[in-house]
């Protein structure tokens, strides 16, 4: 980025003459996103932004916005990395396909699950997940329930990947507390506080399993939404119960 002692003397007055690439809101959206990749999506300012793209934030400004503006493009261009399931797919499958994929990309982005929970993307953005997901579950037979279970399923999965986004700046805390449970796990006097206890040695003592803790936890919660919605669809008469 240039330094304020660099506007004297015999600066060039373009980013040609100093023989750098002209700046485009294409561009200012890259870095932010590769930034965001790095650091999480509220870890860089946009003078670092600036400094990446070798401009001063004033051009960020000129050519995206303020940080909502950049940060909205920012998430806009991580909706836009999904890849959408086979439309032929039973409506339960599209969906565990299309929340691993979710998963996936959001926490390669630390930070955009918990902004897109909250405010979500542009509507352009959106428009060809939110269509193809609801139209998935209209011919499910989920009828005016189809938006509900949608936002069921997508708040339920970007929650998750936010509390995971969350936790990776807490290890140190997390592991006393695991600690602390897995003394449990003898206790016959606690048997739901034992049963825990045991869970949590079970990660202390495979690095493994730990590791995959998470993502389990994960497919989980998606998944038992989705047994639920099943249900909810029997009882809508548009399946007969299993």
């Amino acid at each position: 980025m240039p330094s304020s002692s660099s506007r004297a003397g015999n600066r060039p007055r373009s980013r040609a003459a100093a023989g750098l690439p002209a700046v485009t809101a294409e561009k200012v959206v890259d870095a932010a996103v590769a930034l965001t990749a790095e650091r999480g999506l509220d870890n860089w300012t946009l003078r670092q932004l600036a400094a990446a793209v070798d401009a001063y934030p004033a051009v960020i400004y000129h050519h995206v916005g303020d940080r909502d503006a950049v940060v909205a493009a920012v998430l806009d261009r991580v909706v836009g990395l999904l890849t959408l399931p086979d439309a032929g797919l039973p409506w339960q499958d599209w969906f565990a396909e299309l929340l691993t994929e979710l998963r996936t990309v959001l926490r390669a982005h630390p930070g955009t699950a918990r902004r897109l929970v909250l405010f979500g993307p542009s509507v352009d953005a959106a428009a060809r997940t939110v269509d193809r997901g609801i139209g998935v579950l209209l011919d499910a037979g989920f009828g005016e329930e189809s938006v509900l279970a949608y936002n069921l399923l997508v708040a339920t999965a970007c929650q998750f990947v936010a509390m995971e986004d969350d936790r990776d700046g807490t290890l140190a805390l997390r592991l006393d507390n695991t600690e602390e449970y897995a003394k449990y796990r003898d206790r016959t006097d606690l048997p739901g506080m034992a049963a825990h206890g045991r869970a949590m040695q079970a990660l202390i003592n495979d690095p493994d399993l730990a590791a995959g803790w998470y993502g389990r936890l994960y497919d989980y919660a998606v998944q038992r939404c989705l047994d639920g919605l099943t249900h909810r669809l029997a009882e809508l008469g548009a399946e007969p119960p299993a």
